[in-house]
């Protein structure tokens, strides 16, 4: 018994193979026909352990033999062509490559219990027939009955064993069937059906068959040694191959689901479960593949959010919903736009006006990111950043000011387009606007008014960049360095004047 591990390990990895498209059916049906064999023998060689030394005069034994060989060579091959009859359909939409009919689909989910109801048949035709015939050539007329139960017991476990096997390398054909039309809840192949008739087939039938055998009126003296020792054995074998079968159709699928889980947890959204379970496994494994496909949904809408509306507020929204209102914030608006657009989309043309615009404002989102900063709008040529909504952030003055810079920097070398760059500091309103159904973020305040009209002014100043006196103020010394004061001038709407500063002279 010390090698039973190393050969459980040898018949584990030995399942992991299944037959797959047209030739399931026909490989299944070859492997039910050896396990069948495998319990005739059993059979037989447990009724020759029972009637070991026992007297024969009249070759009761040889008519039985020659009776059962008889039905086999019969049986066997009429329960081959009916398999393959029950599940004909089957192989029709398997060679066709095509998808089966909800109809097609449910007969194949059968496959396992067809293949099982045809062995049971066979058995119990033969448990039938010998066990009639050992009565009647038998001197002791219990023989008969002695056969057709053992008979009988090895029917139980040849058709459970099929079954098993049937389910385990069926699984191409139930995974095709399940991914045409998956399970709505028709647990016809389920978990517990299993392990009762793994616990069948480990516990009950060979402790049946002990029963039956000290219980054996024609043996009053009891079963001999070798008897018992061989249907022990024969318990072990089939409890092994039983338990084998069980836990491979339960793990393995268990087993994909813990990996696809490892996988969504990593952040991959387009991994998918097959689909080879009838039972509650196949529910879910249906219900991990829909809980990832509504994942890789809300990922895409999220990215689609953060694209339009910010990734700092599509978190933020995220986190706390969506509602009209917002609060008092102190921030830095910068604002960018074109020098003369209008004639340069008549000179370039609409398409080619798009892709110099999209090449832009991937320069300045790109910048405003890296500092930290939100960009709000997209207003035609022009762009509105945030810097300190909707999230805090330690220095919005000096970020806004060296994202202005860097901009400025940035087109120059590009030499595609002229910008005016304006940058104003301040307390605004910060939040949500327009109506239930419709929101937008926005800031609206003094600030943002100053810097659209600095803007204006930066057009027509050296480095095409003009920052407020309170944007330059509040920055930190390492920014402030880099500026120097500019004009006062009257903005188109304040009613005061402002004190600019600009790009200091390298």
């Amino acid at each position: 018994m010390r090698d039973v591990p190393a050969a459980a390990r040898r018949l584990d990895a030995a399942l992991e193979w299944a037959p797959t498209g047209q030739r399931t059916v026909p490989v299944l049906v070859v492997l039910v026909v050896v396990a069948n064999l495998g319990g005739v023998g059993t059979v037989g060689l447990l009724l020759l352990g029972l009637s070991a030394g026992a007297h024969d005069p009249a070759g009761g034994r040889a008519v039985i033999v020659l009776t059962a060989l008889v039905y086999l060579a019969v049986a066997l091959p009429l329960g081959v062509l009916v398999g393959l009859r029950w599940q004909r359909p089957t192989a029709a939409w398997l060679s066709a490559g095509r998808r089966p009919t909800p109809a097609e689909a449910a007969h194949a989910l059968r496959l396992p219990v067809d293949i099982a109801r045809v062995a049971a048949v066979t058995w119990l035709g033969g448990a039938l027939l010998v066990g009639v015939v050992g009565a009647v050539v038998s001197p002791f007329p219990l023989v008969g009955l002695r056969i057709a139960l053992a008979a009988l017991l090895g029917g139980v476990v040849a058709a459970g064993v099929s079954y098993l096997l049937a389910l385990r390398m069926g699984r191409d054909v139930t995974a095709r069937a399940l991914q045409a039309h998956p399970p709505t809840g028709a647990l016809s192949l389920g978990v517990r059906m299993r392990l009762l008739l793994t616990w069948g087939l480990t516990s009950g039938v060979p402790l049946l068959g002990l029963v039956l055998l000290f219980l054996d009126p024609s043996n009053p003296e009891g079963p001999n040694r070798a008897a018992v020792v061989f249907l022990t054995v024969v318990a072990l074998l089939v409890g092994l191959l039983a338990t084998l079968l069980t836990g491979r159709s339960v793990g393995a699928p268990l087993r994909d689901l813990r990996r696809a889980v490892r996988r969504v947890g990593a952040g991959d959204h387009d991994v998918r479960v097959p689909v080879d379970d009838a039972g509650e496994i196949g529910l879910l494994q249906e219900g991990v593949n829909t809980m990832v496909a509504g994942l890789a949904e809300r990922e895409r809408l999220r990215d689609l959010f953060g694209r339009h509306v910010g990734t700092t507020v599509a978190q933020q929204a995220l986190v706390t919903g969506v509602s009209l209102g917002g609060e008092l914030r102190t921030v830095a608006a910068l604002f960018v736009d074109i020098a003369g657009s209008t004639s340069l989309v008549l000179r370039t043309g609409p398409e080619e006006m798009v892709g110099l615009l999209n090449r832009f404002f991937a320069v300045v989102v790109e910048t405003v990111e890296s500092e930290g900063g939100l960009v709000n709008k997209f207003e035609g040529d022009a762009v509105l950043c945030v810097f300190g909504a909707p999230t805090d952030h330690p220095d919005p003055a000096g970020a806004a000011l060296r994202a202005a810079r860097r901009i400025c920097t940035a087109v120059a070398a590009a030499g595609e387009v002229d910008v005016g760059v304006g940058v104003a500091c301040g307390q605004v309103w910060a939040g949500q606007v327009g109506a239930a159904s419709r929101l937008e973020y926005t800031v609206i305040g003094d600030p943002v008014n100053e810097a659209a009209r600095l803007t204006d002014l930066a057009k027509d100043t050296p480095g095409r960049v003009v920052a407020s006196e309170d944007a330059v103020r509040d920055a930190g010394a390492g920014e402030a360095q880099h500026w120097e004061p500019g004009a006062v001038a009257e903005l188109r709407g304040r009613h005061r004047p402002t004190r600019t500063w600009v790009l200091r002279a390298d």
